[in-house]
């Protein structure tokens, strides 16, 4: 069916003509012809019937644009049938480590090194693009945790979020146990919900309002079931002034705190030392349960506001270009009239 979203929008119509009516000094008009007394009354009267015919013209077209533009504006559209789409999916939130320690480039994808963050969101795109059916959210934490992006089924959203953020953004440490509370509260309002939270960082605890033992408990109040991920590899040669020598660039690593508030909440913990064993872990949690909810309607709406817009704007193409063409037709004649009218030389 056609509907309009905003039929309100056409009280505007007479605008024009009460700013014509209130607007304009008719003293003024007034005045202006009784300074031309020597005009004759056949002149005047040929003269404001061509005048008539040609205002009368403009005049609809004007109405016409005015017309047009209002009908955009109330944002015409087709709505179609209703589509049933059957709800069944998870809530995910994703924490995202921001701190200084994830641009440490002990990461390889596709044989280059890369620093922790670029291998984290080259791996989580392909994880978010395949959550169809779930509700994603992000939250990104350093110094402290911040919501990115709420619980939405617009992937593509959430995906441009993660893919848009840069080291050092909220911060250099480390506050495993804001981004918990937060999660916690984002997800104290629902409840036919599997509230699963996958938390992502490479170090431990060093800032926040929450300690990860206190975040804890408001998570297992909340009935959230936490994945852990440590990211970062084992072992990276580094040079030295003896030449290379091996060095554990995740030793600040708080795996037992991980392992710890995974284990306490029904989640698992995951090693993920490159982007091979993150893609994995994310297999893995493809396999958790989703949940059926009530059946979603939708009813799929065309906007139509350009058909409006584009009668509108052709007209005022030709109200503007046509006295321009017609001035344009009348010089062109006035010079073929000339050059017909001239004497020939020698002519008497």
């Amino acid at each position: 069916m056609f509907e309009v979203e905003w039929p309100w929008i056409f009280l505007l119509l007479p605008l024009p003509w009460l700013i014509t009516k209130f607007v304009t000094n008719k003293t003024q008009l007034e005045g202006a012809r009784l300074k031309a007394p020597f005009l004759s009354k056949h002149s005047l009267t040929q003269q404001q019937t061509a005048e008539s015919k040609t205002s009368i013209g403009k005049t609809l077209a004007a109405w016409l644009i005015w017309l047009s533009l209002l009908a955009s504006a109330s944002q015409p559209m087709w709505v179609g049938e209703p589509i049933t789409l059957p709800a069944e999916g998870r809530d995910i939130m994703l924490a995202v480590d921001l701190s200084g320690s994830m641009e440490m480039d002990d990461m390889v994808i596709n044989g280059q090194k890369v620093n922790r963050l670029d291998m984290t969101k080259f791996v989580l795109k392909d994880f978010i693009q395949r959550r169809l059916g779930d509700r994603l959210g992000l939250i990104l934490f350093a110094d402290t945790a911040y919501l990115q992006t709420p619980l939405t089924r617009d992937l593509n959203t959430v995906a441009q979020m993660l893919d848009e953020t840069v080291i050092g953004l909220v911060g250099d440490k480390t506050a495993i146990g804001d981004a918990m509370g937060l999660a916690a509260k984002r997800f104290a309002a629902k409840d036919n919900s599997n509230k699963i939270l996958i938390l992502l960082t490479d170090g431990q605890n060093t800032s926040g309002n929450l300690q990860p033992k206190e975040a804890l408990q408001l998570a297992k109040s909340e009935g959230i079931k936490i994945y852990t991920i440590g990211v970062g590899a084992d072992e990276m040669l580094v040079k030295g002034f003896f030449g290379y020598q091996k060095h554990n660039p995740s030793a600040d690593l708080d795996e037992k705190t991980l392992s710890n508030i995974a284990k306490e909440t029904g989640g698992l913990y995951f090693r993920a030392r490159d982007a091979g064993e993150l893609s994995k872990i994310y297999a893995e949690l493809d396999k958790l349960e989703p949940i059926s909810e009530e059946a979603i309607q939708l009813r799929p709406q065309t906007s139509l506001f350009y058909w409006p817009l584009s009668l509108g704007f052709i007209l005022t193409l030709l109200l503007t270009l046509t006295p321009l063409l017609f001035q344009f037709k009348m010089q062109l004649s006035d010079k073929l009239s000339a050059k017909l009218n001239a004497k020939p030389e020698g002519a008497k």
